[in-house]
């Protein structure tokens, strides 16, 4: 602060401290002559300078107090107004980590954290604190373009800023290519891409069927879960009741092939479905109802569907484990036969059943 020269004054020297000295000289004078009337002591000076020191004191810490409690407001306003800030950021970042969340805790599973590397599960004799792992970028192949991806994947990335829409693509055209061949290392590519776009459903679906291919089981579960909710399609409802099966919960299993919408799905959806829910009651003991439950229209010799060898199989693997083994080595060669792409041991299975001579 300047004066009217130019020259540098205090910060302190401000207008109306000369006023204020003498109203704490003047406030002291009567604080004495009180204290003088009770005591029936004389005025002195002494007392008087005690009395006015102690006012001007009393004024300089009510001024300090009045000026600190005015900055620790503004401070806190200022608090308040980033806190606010970060908690609607976090509200947004954490919205879709609450959902997998709540569908693990609906299958029982560990609770997962998004993480590039994998979920972390709280394990017992842990901190409850939740642990976080640094993301880690997998090494995308030479031919892994966004190019490759399906036009209904590239549509919904496309609401992605386009540096970010070129990153996710190039690893979910990754997983696609090598989730048959090296699941777990496809897994790496869709959870990075998870971690980069986790409001997008396709990558959430994305990152659920690599699990499933890696036998995470859970963590597909959760995935496919939430890709459901947010697309509101019928999603892979027969991967998931797989998934159940394979977490030891085949009654669920059976209870999402009830609750399906049978009539959204297509052809191919709809027998996978039948086919897991054929194998969630064999896993509970129901051997006659598993083979009730494959019995179709489609269930036919003669027919040369994209599906017929797989439901032609599990028909004779069903068959089988309810003892009635002629029947099911009549299935495995009807499947053998519906086999163009020789994806099925129907064959072998169908000659060690046979009768040997």
């Amino acid at each position: 602060m300047q004066d009217k020269a130019g020259q540098d004054k205090p910060a302190y020297d401000k207008p109306g401290s000369d006023k204020r000295d003498s109203r704490s000289r003047d406030r002291a004078a009567r604080f004495q002559e009180r204290v003088a009337q009770a005591d029936g002591q004389p005025v002195t000076e002494d007392t008087s300078a005690e009395v006015e020191a102690s006012a001007v004191e009393s004024d300089a810490v009510a001024v300090d107090a009045v000026e600190t409690e005015a900055v620790e407001g503004e401070a806190v306003v200022a608090d308040e107004s980033v806190t606010a800030e970060v908690e609607a950021s976090d509200e947004e970042s954490e919205a879709d980590d609450d959902e997998n969340d709540e569908a693990a805790a609906d299958t029982g599973a560990p609770e997962v954290e998004a993480s590039a590397t994998g979920p972390v599960a709280a394990g017992e004799g842990e901190s409850e604190e939740r642990v976080y792992t640094r993301a880690r970028t997998p090494e995308l192949p030479e031919d892994a373009d966004i190019s490759i991806l399906d036009p209904e994947v590239k549509q919904e990335l496309r609401g992605l800023p386009k540096g970010l829409a070129e990153i996710v693509g190039r690893h979910l055209a990754a997983a696609g290519m090598l989730i048959d061949s090296e699941p777990e290392l496809a897994l790496e590519h869709a959870r990075y891409a998870r971690t980069k776009a986790a409001r997008v459903a396709v990558v959430r679906e994305a990152a659920g069927l690599a699990a499933y291919h890696a036998g995470e089981w859970a963590e597909a579960l959760s995935e496919l879960r939430t890709a459901r909710r947010m697309s509101h399609g019928t999603g892979h409802v027969a991967v998931m009741a797989d998934c159940e099966r394979a977490l030891g919960r085949p009654e669920r299993a059976i209870e999402l092939a009830r609750e399906a919408q049978v009539a959204l799905l297509s052809p191919d959806e709809a027998v996978e479905l039948r086919i897991v829910a054929a194998g969630a009651r064999r896993d509970m003991g129901q051997l006659d109802a598993a083979v009730v439950a494959l019995q179709g229209d489609d269930l036919d010799e003669k027919r040369r569907d994209p599906w017929s060898a797989r439901l032609f199989y599990a028909y004779a693997d069903n068959l089988e484990a309810a003892g009635r083994t002629e029947e099911a080595v009549k299935w495995f060669l009807n499947a053998a036969q519906a086999d163009d792409d020789n994806e099925t041991d129907a064959a072998e299975r169908a000659f060690d059943l046979s009768p040997q001579d």
